[in-house]
């Protein structure tokens, strides 16, 4: 099966590509550019229809088994500042216990993947001399024989990275196609969950504002109604969020619409037997 290599990265200042390899998609000659758009329009068209971050994981992982060839399960990969991994998502409970293993020995394909900025595709892990601990466990404890792993570039991470990960029991499962697909994939996927974390931090932000705003006008309704400060009228507030087990903004909100707190149930004095 040939291939060809087409360069669709972003260029740095000196003309170069970005990361470690080459980003470059592989063109299979048995696979038609109609058929790889139909797939890229399959793609894009799912990843639009979901706007939480979790959803769009899931999405990630389903989309993967479902699209990329040769892979039986798929997880994504995810690490932070302090360099600790965990599995966000994942199609099966295979793929954390893979997973666990290389977290375990800090080596492995996902683990490269999203330290090193770049892919791998590892063949069969029984014979593989790069990661051979992480190998030997994973075809006895897991039956993993061919792991497939990339980096997600996402926008605005924070520190955070990412790697999405194809696992399949065959050995050789993933080929050119398997790679170029998947890059499509990680691609897609990465802009999907930038756009849904963006989207989400815009919705949490203006709650944010408008729950302060309720709580602002909640404390000068107190104030102006009962004449005491500012730090009385919020304390007032945090009473009748804790009797009636209330979110503080919840109270606030009230307050806000009707003017008044809510009715704090007092407590009845105990009675002679104790009851």
């Amino acid at each position: 099966m040939g291939f060809d290599l087409v360069s669709c990265g972003r260029t740095t200042e000196g003309g170069g590509r970005r990361g470690s390899q080459p980003f470059a998609i592989a063109i299979v000659n048995d696979f038609s550019l109609s058929e790889l758009s139909g797939v890229l329009d399959d793609i894009g068209s799912r990843f639009l229809s979901e706007g939480d971050p979790t959803a769009v994981l899931e999405l990630l992982v389903a989309l993967t088994v479902e699209r990329v060839p040769g892979a039986e399960y798929a997880g994504i990969t995810l690490s932070g500042p302090d360099r600790r991994f965990t599995t966000v998502a994942a199609s099966d409970d295979l793929v954390r216990v893979t997973d666990g293993i290389q977290y375990e020995l800090g080596a492995g394909p996902c683990v490269d993947a999203v330290l090193k900025q770049s892919r791998f595709n590892a063949r069969d892990l029984r014979t593989d001399a790069r990661w051979p601990e992480f190998g030997r466990r994973a075809a006895e404890l897991t039956g993993i024989l061919s792991m497939f792993s990339q980096r997600l570039y996402m926008e605005n991470d924070r520190g955070l990275i990412a790697g999405l990960n194809a696992y399949s029991r065959q050995p050789a499962a993933f080929d050119e196609l398997s790679e170029t697909i998947g890059l499509l994939m990680a691609t897609h996927g990465a802009l999907a969950l930038s756009n849904s974390t963006a989207q989400q931090k815009a919705r949490n932000l203006e709650r944010a504002l408008e729950s302060s705003r309720d709580i602002g006008i909640a404390i000068g309704i107190l104030m102006a109604r009962n004449q005491v400060t500012r730090d009385q009228a919020f304390g007032l507030l945090r009473i009748a969020s804790q009797h009636g087990h209330r979110k503080l903004a919840q109270v606030a909100a009230q307050v806000a619409e009707t003017g008044a707190l809510p009715t704090i149930p007092r407590r009845r004095p105990p009675t002679s037997d104790g009851g």
